[in-house]
This record gives C-alpha cells, sequence and structure tokens, in this order.
C-alpha cells in the first residue's frame, strides 16, 4: 500500500526561537546539497558570524537525520547563517550560493540524490526575496539549463545533531562533493 502526502500542506509552523543571533546581525538560510560543505563554504565568509546545519522546508516537526534522509518529512538539509550586513551583504551570501552548487539540477548535488538535496533559498523578509529573485535572473543569463531553486519563505528551521555541525572542520575534510555544471 503506497500512502500519500499531502503536497499542499503548510511546512510545519517555527517554533519559538531562542534569541536573534548575534547582535546587529540578520539571518539567511540555504539549502544547496548536502549541509557539511554548504556550511564549511559560508562559514569561510568575512561577515559571516554563526552558522548552523538543519532541516527546513518540510511537514514534519522535529524531524532527525533519519528520517530526512528516508524522505518522510519534506525537508531540506539546509545551512542557517547569521550575517553581519555592515561586514558582507546577502547579495554577496547569494553570489557565492550560486557558486557552490548546481542550481540547474533537481534534487541533487553530485552523488547526492534526493529532495532533501535540492536547492531552495529559504527568504526571511520582503527585501531577501526581491534580492534572491533578481539574482537568480541574473545567474540564469549565464546558464544555458534553467535553474531550478525553490525560493520560498523561511519557515520552522529544526538545528541537525551535534554531530553534523561543523562536520568537515571537525574531519579536516576541506570540501563535500565537487560542483558540476
Amino acid at each position: 500500500m503506497i500512502k500519500l502526502r499531502n503536497r499542499n500542506a503548510d511546512p510545519a509552523p517555527a517554533p519559538p526561537f531562542e534569541g536573534h543571533g548575534p547582535g546587529g546581525t540578520e539571518r539567511a538560510t540555504f539549502a544547496a546539497g548536502c549541509f557539511w560543505g554548504v556550511e564549511a563554504a559560508f562559514r569561510q565568509i568575512h561577515g559571516v558570524l554563526q552558522t548552523a546545519v538543519g532541516y527546513t522546508g518540510g511537514h514534519v516537526a522535529d524531524p532527525s537525520y533519519e528520517r530526512v534522509c528516508r524522505h518522510r518529512t519534506g525537508h531540506a538539509e539546509a545551512v542557517e547563517v547569521w550575517f553581519d550586513p555592515a561586514q558582507v551583504s546577502y547579495a554577496e551570501l547569494l553570489q557565492t550560493f550560486w557558486r557552490i552548487h548546481n542550481p540547474t539540477t533537481r534534487n541533487r548535488q553530485g552523488f547526492d540524490v534526493g529532495s532533501q538535496y535540492r536547492s531552495a533559498i529559504f527568504y526571511h523578509d520582503a527585501g531577501q526575496v526581491k534580492t534572491a529573485t533578481a539574482s537568480r535572473d541574473a545567474e540564469q543569463q549565464s546558464l544555458r539549463r534553467q535553474i531550478v531553486t525553490q525560493i520560498t519563505p523561511a519557515s520552522a528551521f529544526y538545528r541537525a545533531e551535534e554531530y553534523h555541525q561543523r562536520y568537515l572542520e571537525k574531519h579536516g575534510h576541506p570540501g563535500c562533493a565537487a560542483t558540476i555544471r
């Protein structure tokens, strides 16, 4: 028996957020494949003050890595980025986002396949959606294939298990997978 999910269901509501990140910062949330490499790329940017890997864009509250990998939650592996807009702009973060993955492959980055590896920008305000849309349109001009990146409102962000946080730094790896366009 096959159970069909209601694909029109709203994403899980955001749980209360404890704190607001470092003072004077803004938040950005990106999904671009395996969150280990995505986090490592954003951590290298001057002005990024804090990152966390986690799950967002799904329909199940408090998902685990195992459930996300079994495609039962609808979540993407994502990175929450807290940045100082006086040091780095949201537009500059988007340039990194486009550079570190292939936005023309649906639900796949390199050898990682599944909806949790989709390309998505989760915006937090009207300015971010406007900037993200303009950035996508500009990026499309340099690509032959159609960009499939989702630009969608941010919803609940569930921090991944601690062993996933700063994973590549902890294990001495420079990156996750090669980006091939």
